[in-house]
């Protein structure tokens, strides 16, 4: 085996490096609910003598805990009476690739499986995403996604923020920035080294550019199969981070971080290859033209954009997984509120951009908080519906799609998206009753927490005058 170029590297290589010490931890991890890495940092002498072929055995209350790692109660999975065994975490070396960012280290995902019987297990996130992929393959077609993530940058550490209670933040700057160049400049010493290392660790990089907000950026990375682009995704984001701290600045990916200020967006672009590699979705001579432009689409796209028009708002708790996330849909903000099609008009939940073999999907509901492999784990599988039904997704919406009281809504809030999703007998089909129990309980639990807590802004209004 031959090392790969771009920060990817092989077992082959890892062991060379570890040899002459430019290796020395080998971060092992796997995505959780929220989309975060969890896992173990690893000798390399131990990983290669081990972990390479065993896997690391991990505890499950990691696919059953909320945000501050307490144990949640009433999953079916594991729980106090189960005992909270462990699983096997087993590398995919597809992702083994050097963590520039951080010195002398490597950085490898894993796949969750039974302890067992070696099974997936059913409710990892990575093994949600896989199962609709394979049920694409099954129709002799492949998913290519490309995720564009925003992010608020700010003058702070996040030991600062902490000490500040996340009030009267610095933003790294004043003034919406959008495509400033100017702006752009100043931010270039922590956004120019979250470029330099995520492309220098095997995840291809095309542009930043300052966002529609104060201290806001936008890191697109290359497009990439499914599993490999939500992977790119959960790796960019650790990366971000760390390397916005070394710097002594913070950055969030929160949906919704300031009443005042845009939200953080996750847009994601689906399109199809069949089993030649040839777009499914560019048109022949013979297709439809679609409505205002000269572009041809297949029939797969039109009935795969039925099946995303058809599923969104049952989808939502894939898109929007927080209380937070549903303060982002707002009018007038580039965040979308209505469920619809257009032609490269952003006020609608869905834009359809590019043509001929670039001829795509552009979803704009999620947010940057969402979990990757459960947004397109949703995505595909509305597309295959679309496509085993022939659904229409009918014609284009044309103008404000915010001014128009027609068309349905993005769910308002949680509570509501937890009903549509659970309700649903497509998501049930897709997913299996285990899965949806699964995540149902997990958004539950992130509602009552919510629910229960006072905030700053009842303290506002009611303390003194209610």
């Amino acid at each position: 085996m031959r090392g790969r170029s771009g920060g990817r590297i092989d077992l082959e290589e890892l062991g060379r490096r570890a040899r002459e010490g430019e290796i020395e931890t080998v971060i092992t991890a796997f995505p959780d609910l929220y989309g975060r890495l969890v896992g173990k940092r690893i000798q390399p002498e131990f990983f290669l003598d081990e972990v390479a072929g065993q896997g690391m055995h991990c505890c499950d209350y990691l696919l059953a805990c909320d945000m501050e790692m307490d144990p949640t109660p009433g999953y079916a999975f594991t729980n106090w009476e189960s005992g909270y065994g462990d699983f096997r975490a087993l590398p995919d070396f597809d992702t083994l690739r050097l963590a520039d960012w951080l010195p002398r280290t490597a950085l490898v995902l894993c796949d969750c499986l039974n302890e067992n019987d070696d099974e997936p297990v059913a409710v990892a996130p990575r093994a949600i995403l896989r199962r609709q992929i394979e049920r694409l393959a099954e129709r002799g077609l492949d998913a290519h996604m490309g995720s564009e993530l925003e992010f608020f940058l700010f003058a702070e550490t996040y030991a600062s923020a902490r000490a500040k209670h996340y009030h009267g933040l610095d933003t790294h700057q004043a003034y919406i920035e959008d495509y400033h160049v100017l702006s752009g400049t100043f931010a270039e010493p922590v956004v120019g080294a979250i470029r330099r290392h995520v492309n220098a660790s095997g995840i291809p990089v095309e542009f930043s550019k300052g966002e529609w907000g104060p201290g806001q950026h936008e890191i697109n990375l290359r497009y990439a199969r499914a599993l490999e682009m939500a992977d790119r995704h959960v790796v960019y984001k650790q990366a971000a981070k760390e390397i916005a701290a070394a710097a002594g600045r913070a950055l969030t990916f929160m949906a919704k971080w300031d009443t005042d200020c845009a939200g953080n967006s996750l847009h994601v672009h689906v399109s199809l290859t069949d089993a030649d590699g040839e777009s499914a979705f560019a048109g022949g001579s013979d297709d439809a033209v679609l409505p205002g432009t000269n572009v041809r689409a297949s029939s797969a796209f039109h009935h795969a954009l039925g099946g995303l028009l058809a599923h969104a708002r049952e989808l939502a708790l894939l898109f929007a997984p927080t209380p937070n996330s549903y303060k982002r849909y707002q009018s007038g903000t580039f965040a979308p509120t209505r469920v619809a099609w257009s032609i490269d008009n952003r006020t609608a939940g869905f834009r359809v951009v590019g043509h001929g073999p670039s001829l795509r999907i552009e979803c704009r509901i999620p947010g940057a908080d969402a979990n990757p492999y459960l947004v397109y784990a949703g995505l595909l599988a509305a597309v295959r519906d679309g496509l085993e039904r022939r659904l229409d997704p009918g014609p284009p919406h044309t103008g404000d799609a915010y001014a128009d009281p027609d068309l349905p809504s993005v769910p308002h809030n949680l509570g509501e998206a937890i009903a549509a999703f659970d309700a649903s007998a497509f998501v049930r089909e897709a997913f299996g009753d285990a899965v949806v129990e699964h995540l149902v309980h997990f958004a539950r639990t992130e509602l009552a927490h919510a629910e229960r807590v006072v905030t700053d802004v009842e303290r506002v209004r009611f303390f003194e005058r209610i």
